[in-house]
């Protein structure tokens, strides 16, 4: 229960900020103009929001000693945060009191929760706490059972040797690597690499080559899901298979395969050129493939629809308008048999309505439409009048990406990125949100994990990211993990 009561320490931790900020601010312009009235006011916030960071505190040391947050970082955030709470305590005191240097003690304590602030948020910076539990035959592409089936000899290839590591790490990376990374060294442990995995944590070493019954971790995996050092401590339990895997890999003697381990699928980067389907039924490419889909699985090919609803999507689609009665009359009475390529011909040719109803899905693409105060940096430019053009002008797809990604003037809005808060974090600078700008939209790739650390829902790296973002800075970046500089 406590360690429950604990987590609710991210929502209450605002609260207190926000009021003796605002406090602050307050007395220090009733200073600055004389007001001496409104200093009143100020006293029961400073009060309250006191107590509010005693609370916080209070609930910060529970989530603390549930565990799940150890190394410098948390202690650096730890004492900030006790240090912080202690200095709102002798405020309120001092405004209690109406103690003349109250408004300086004030300002203290409100340098000392932007420091305890500033470290609590580069713990949880970068977490993504969706993407986790994938099975791992997703990520592999054979569970454990078939592995534990090729591998029943005594002896093992080399390459089955592997195959069993890569199993092993893959099933760590999928179930402990939240806590047990890099950044977050639960335990004093890290997953992410060889070190990390034959060193141990604070306990020492996780597993005993050779020997499963003096290895720690499979102990912890057989556990009870009740027990207190049960692993993993949320979500589901590694099943049996996997847990064989595991005692399978230490009694081969924990091979390790000094190979670049990619946890996840993806489609290879070369484009290749698929067989098209035999048909004599149809001839369109699309149709062909369908037609061997709904062979395969035994499905009727549905009917075709009629005029009436064709021309409704027709219109829809390309023009965004429905179309009028007359338009709708004229083109149902049609007898010619290819009624519907001219319908699709002529409406193409009305080159605004096409330009304006893609506007809008273009404007979403490429995030246009956004636009932020700009009070730090003038806000996000515009890219409304090119896109439209481009458009209007029916300019080729690949010159259209060509402009966005080597901007001209009219087109540069898209890669300077969304600069409506400023550079907030290292993650969030220009460059890097150009990179992840042209990833996800015309990529297809989730850059942004990795713009931080290495992902943990796709196979990029924070090096790759970065040497992206490098194609569109000034000059050469440092890389910053989870705001930390690196070199």
């Amino acid at each position: 229960m406590l360690d429950w009561i604990g987590h609710f320490h991210p929502l209450v931790i605002h609260f207190p900020i926000g009021l003796l900020l605002t406090a602050l601010a307050i007395d220090g312009y009733a200073l600055w103009r004389k007001k001496v009235n409104l200093r009143d006011g100020v006293t029961p916030m400073v009060l309250l929001g006191a107590i509010a960071s005693v609370v916080a505190v209070g609930l910060g040391y529970l989530l603390r000693e549930s565990g799940d947050y150890e190394g410098t970082l948390m202690r650096n955030h730890a004492w900030s945060g006790y240090i912080a709470a202690g200095l709102s305590a002798i405020t309120a005191w001092y405004y209690l009191k109406e103690h003349r240097h109250r408004f300086w003690s004030l300002l203290i304590t409100c340098v000392g929760i932007s420091i305890a602030a500033h470290w609590g948020a580069s713990i949880t910076h970068g977490s993504d706490y969706l993407a986790w539990d994938s099975p791992a035959a997703v990520t592999t592409g054979y569970s454990s059972a078939a592995l534990l089936a090729q591998l029943s000899a005594e002896d093992l290839t080399e390459r089955q040797l592997d195959q069993l590591n890569i199993q092993v790490r893959s099933l760590l990376v999928n179930k402990c690597i939240r806590c047990h990374n890099e950044t977050k060294r639960k335990g004093g442990l890290s997953l992410e690499s060889k070190d990390g995995f034959f060193t141990g944590g604070e306990n020492g070493a996780i597993f005993v080559e050779g020997d499963v019954a003096q290895s720690e971790i499979v102990r912890r995996l057989r556990l009870p899901r009740s027990h207190d050092d049960a692993m993993p401590p949320e979500g589901e339990a590694l099943a049996d298979d996997d847990i064989l895997v595991m005692e399978r890999w230490i009694d081969e003697g924990a091979h390790w395969a000094d190979t670049i381990l990619k946890f996840f699928r993806e489609a290879p980067i070369a484009l290749t050129l698929p067989n098209v389907p035999a048909s004599t039924a149809y001839s369109h490419p699309v149709d062909r493939f369908v037609n061997r889909y709904f062979d395969e699985q035994e499905i009727d090919w549905p009917d075709l629809i009629d005029d009436r609803a064709f021309a409704r999507r027709a219109y829809l689609d390309i023009t965004g308008a429905l179309p009028s009665y007359e338009e709708a009359s004229t083109f149902i009475s049609n007898p010619q048999e290819d009624k519907r390529n001219q319908l699709i011909e002529t409406l193409l040719q009305d080159k605004e309505a096409y330009a304006l109803h893609w506007l809008s899905f273009w404007n979403d693409l490429l995030r246009n439409d956004y636009s932020g105060t700009g009070f730090i940096t003038g806000g996000r430019k515009q890219i409304t009048d090119w896109l439209y053009h481009s458009l209007l002008e029916e300019k080729p797809y690949d010159e259209m990406v060509s402009e966005l990604v080597s901007p001209t003037p009219e087109s540069e809005g898209f890669i300077k990125g969304i600069k409506w808060r400023g550079v907030v974090n290292a993650s969030q600078r220009t460059e890097l949100q150009a990179a992840q700008n042209i990833a996800q939209s015309l990529l297809g790739v989730n850059l942004k994990c990795a713009s931080c650390h290495n992902s943990f829902v796709n196979n990029l790296t924070l090096d790759q990211a970065y040497g992206f973002a490098n194609i569109f800075a000034d000059s050469t970046l440092e890389i910053y993990q989870c705001d930390k500089p690196t070199g």
